[in-house]
């Protein structure tokens, strides 16, 4: 790596991105499954991964981009091309049924925050997740109801509104929490039979209900009443949008509409896009469904082998559950339970704090780059450590669902290594070069 200047590296990053993009795509015809991902080249007992060198080279790609003169993160063009540089092989990738690979690249978007993108994406990126997981385990009327309460809160909070949002919507927002349990109370009390209890003849209860005038309260859904209302109030939102050249509340309403699409599409997604294990892993994680035999095995003993491993550890290879190779995948995706086990929470802190300094030292030495092309790729790297470790040890102790990402430099794992060698190194040869002027 250090052979070679810096500026070769900057001059690459085009035609990089361009052969590693063609590789994501030829593997998926070309590659070999394993383990239901198609994502793998065979050179007889050697296997090369391009998806783990499509972070270097979308590294490169981005910061070659976005450091050239004139860029600008509010500029709609710029920023249109740098999101189809990261979806582009973010696709692909996903093509190949290697979805820990492509949640990776996920991470970019914190470099992009570095380099001005609005927080408020970060946010409605944080909403939609807590929609589609409120969708899954509530109900669709809690998720838009969530969805109001957020949307309205934030554009109070931007214009500076907040005790008119208490006034108004945040009095909405209680009433319509109550509006399902005032139903159900109002039905109870007009309509006799409403209220029969279990175990009553089901026929007579129909037919007392039925035969009341008040049988309509029934028949309301709670969920209508929240949405009709909440559309009709967006007229007035746009036209005080419209009125006070307000940009933020027209992203407002363009949020909560693109909301409420996500709370409706959430079954046809989960059901229909997902694949079957992933959908198992998401309510095994979610705590919808119990299955510590069947997808939720690995987690369960990998949860197992960390807490046997109590404060100090059993010792280096005393680990009954890694050692007798109850935890599958325990020198690959799995291999943080290992430390757990044997080197118990000492251990894991010792590894984690490790990790921390290392991305802490490089977007250090990013931020105090001289060239943009150095401090747009110090970042990518940082974002790539950091999505890794985030993702391994959240798999691991049942915090995240498990997706088959490696932890860099410690999994097995040729490609891996390589790619997280090559990916740290390249940045040592820009912050090297970054030091002759210091």
């Amino acid at each position: 790596m250090f052979i070679l200047p810096s500026r070769i590296w900057e001059g690459a990053s085009i035609p990089l991105y361009g052969v590693v993009l063609v590789l994501l795509v030829a593997v998926i015809f070309l590659g070999v499954e394993v383990k239901g991902s198609r994502s793998w080249f065979a050179f007889g007992p050697v296997r090369f991964q391009p998806a783990e060198i499509s972070k270097i080279s979308t590294s490169l790609m981005l910061a070659f981009l976005m450091s050239r003169s004139g860029y600008k993160m509010s500029n709609i063009k710029h920023f249109l091309l740098t999101a189809a540089v990261i979806a582009l092989p973010m696709l692909v990738i996903l093509g190949e049924s290697e979805t820990g690979s492509a949640l990776v690249y996920v991470g970019f978007i914190f470099m992009l925050y570095r380099e001005g993108l609005s927080g408020w994406f970060l946010a409605l990126i944080g909403l939609a997740i807590l929609l589609f997981i409120l969708t899954l385990t509530a109900s669709p009327y809690v998720s838009i109801l969530v969805l109001v309460g957020v949307v309205s809160f934030c554009a109070a909070l931007e214009n500076g509104n907040i005790l008119r949002w208490m006034l108004t919507c945040g009095i909405y927002i209680l009433v319509m929490a109550l509006l399902p349990w005032g139903l159900d109370r109002l039905a109870a009390a007009l309509i006799p039979g409403a209220g029969i209890a279990e175990g009553a003849d089901p026929f007579v209860a129909e037919t007392i209900v039925r035969s009341s005038s008040w049988s309509f309260l029934l028949k309301i859904k709670p969920l209508y009443i929240l949405i009709g209302t909440s559309v009709a109030a967006a007229p007035y939102y746009a036209v005080r949008a419209y009125r006070e050249k307000d940009s933020f509340m027209w992203l407002s309403i363009l949020a909560f509409f693109a909301g409420v699409a996500l709370v409706f599409s959430t079954s046809f997604i989960f059901n229909d896009v997902l694949q079957d294990h992933q959908r198992k892993r998401i309510e095994v994680l979610l705590g919808m469904k119990e299955d510590p035999s069947g997808v939720g095995y690995n987690v369960a003993q990998s949860m197992i082998a960390i807490g046997s491993g109590g404060f100090s550890g059993k010792g280096y290879l005393q680990g009954t559950q890694t050692s007798f190779g109850f935890v599958p995948e325990q020198s690959t995706d799995f291999i943080f339970c290992t430390v757990g086990e044997e080197w118990g929470f000492l251990g894991c802190l010792f590894v984690i704090v490790l990790y921390v300094l290392l991305i802490w030292r490089i977007i250090h030495d990013a931020e105090h780059s001289r060239e943009h092309f150095t401090r747009i790729y110090g970042y990518c790297v940082a974002c790539c450590f950091f999505m890794h470790l985030f993702i391994n040890i959240g798999m691991t102790i049942g915090l995240m669902p498990v997706i088959g990402i490696p932890l860099p430099l410690m999994s097995y794992g040729g490609s891996s290594l390589w790619a997280f060698t090559v990916l740290l190194f390249i940045f040592i040869v820009l912050d090297h070069e970054e030091r002759k002027y210091f």
